[in-house]
């Protein structure tokens, strides 16, 4: 491993009267550190997408596209979990941003070098390398919160943050509109217009990475600061047991992680939480035109709720994960999901002809299930280790995108192909069942209670 991205080792401790100053101010920089840096990463997640229709005017068909735009789930669900064990044993002042700037430079090849969108082989390559750049933005974040805040706060911190990939993905839509404005006027006859897509983002996030790594500090120990436990007398067990030596690859995956039987729990919730969530938002478009006669002005507004109504509910989810349910995600989770199901089925037996009840239930439905998309992230975090929280995190994303996000995008398609849209929105409906089911089975599980010595 290169020697920067090894773990910043602790300093000697502050005289007293400076820790708590500096503990406040330095909790609040790397949370800012950590959101806009896990914010950018969405800039430069989904810009391809919105590159699709000018790529068909090329002569690319919808199926070559759509089978080019999956090497980024592919790449991103492996990533997630091999990166996680990674950044366990990194410093995530220097992992977040290094990311994010590859992941930014494959983003300005695409845009101004034509090869790189010659031939959809180049594209899936290229896609599954941003993919793979893509994973080490969700596990240095979390190794963040783990060392910067405590348990009983975590739920609320890890909320706020999560609604970090609901900005940067929001954002991402004008910053490419932008990009294919300046480019199509200021570039030449050489470039179509649509290469901004992918430029203009990739600087924002560039910059953005830079700022980042201004901001972020590995752990409070290495800027003389004592553990989050001790420093807000808040302990994960009653034995006041703290998780501070640092582990090696073998201890994180056999010891921690691999034979945890909460965190394979929550991973296989996350197949059937994910199933629902792009089972839902990837087909909302479609689905709307072909069953409820919705035009794409219509299919696009309900699409663009459906995103920003995740972040006060996952807000919402977090905070009652912590005051409501002490710390205890599987409640919030059970009942966040009983709400998605409902929803769901409101959604799917509306007749055609009542929009407003389709798009208040896609509001309903985004507004739920950002909070267990959530939950699940967080429970990785509260079940083992604070030094094997990426690698915990990166098994249930692991999880979530090849079981879930892959099958909701390819067993989707062929369902409703073979067997039409109710037969895709019973999968949809018992994904919901069997996620409130495994949540229902944590239902007594706190944090770090269960974590082993």
């Amino acid at each position: 491993m290169f020697k920067m991205f090894k773990p910043a080792p602790p300093v000697q401790r502050l005289p007293e009267e400076k820790i708590d100053s500096e503990y406040k101010k330095l909790r609040l920089q790397v949370f800012i550190g950590i959101f806009i840096g896990y914010a950018a990463y969405y800039l430069i997640r989904k810009n391809f997408s919105m590159a699709m229709p000018y790529l068909k005017e090329e002569g690319f068909t919808t199926g070559q596209l759509g089978l080019a735009l999956s090497a980024i789930s592919i790449s991103y669900g492996i990533s997630k979990f091999v990166m996680g064990t990674v950044s366990d044993r990194s410093n995530a002042r220097y992992f977040l941003p290094t990311g994010l700037i590859l992941a930014g430079i494959v983003s300005l090849l695409m845009g101004f070098v034509p090869f790189f969108t010659s031939s959809v082989a180049i594209m899936f390559i290229m896609l599954f390398i941003n993919g793979w750049f893509q994973g080490m933005g969700w596990p240095p974040s979390g190794r963040v919160l783990v060392h910067w805040y405590s348990v009983s706060e975590r739920g609320g911190k890890t909320a706020i943050w999560n609604v970090a990939h609901n900005v940067g993905g929001g954002l991402m839509a004008p910053l490419a509109i932008a990009g294919v404005s300046i480019f199509a006027t200021s570039m030449g006859s050489s470039y179509a217009g649509y290469e901004g897509i992918f430029i203009l983002p990739a600087l924002v996030a560039i910059a953005i990475a830079l700022i980042s790594f201004l901001l972020i500090r590995d752990t409070p120990q290495s800027v003389g600061l004592p553990p989050i436990e001790e420093y807000r007398n808040d302990y994960p067990n009653k034995t006041k047991k703290m998780f501070e030596t640092e582990l090696t690859t073998k201890e994180i995956l056999f010891k921690y992680v691999l034979n945890n039987k909460w965190v394979w729990a929550i991973a296989i919730a996350n197949i059937f939480v994910y199933f629902v969530r792009y089972g839902v938002l990837d087909w909302a478009p479609t689905y709307l035109s072909e069953e409820k006669g919705f035009n794409m002005d219509k299919s696009s507004m309900a699409y663009f709720l459906y995103e920003w109504a995740g972040i006060p509910g996952t807000l919402l989810c977090g905070y009652i994960s912590d005051k409501v349910f002490k710390g205890r995600r599987g409640p919030a989770g059970v009942v966040f999901m009983l709400g998605v199901l409902i929803a769901v089925l409101v959604y799917w037996f509306n007749p055609a002809g009542n929009p407003m009840v389709d798009i208040i239930s896609l509001i309903a439905i985004g507004f739920l299930i950002y909070g267990p998309v959530m939950l699940i992230g967080l429970q990785a975090l509260d079940l083992v280790p604070k030094k094997a929280a990426g690698t915990a995190a990166g098994l249930t994303g692991l999880f979530g995108y090849l079981g879930g996000s892959v099958a909701a995008n390819a067993m989707m398609g062929y369902v409703v192909d073979f067997a039409g849209w109710n037969a895709g929105f019973t999968l949809i409906t018992i994904s919901c069942v069997l996620a409130v089911v495994v949540f229902a089975i944590t239902w007594n599980v706190r944090g770090q209670e269960v974590v082993k010595g």
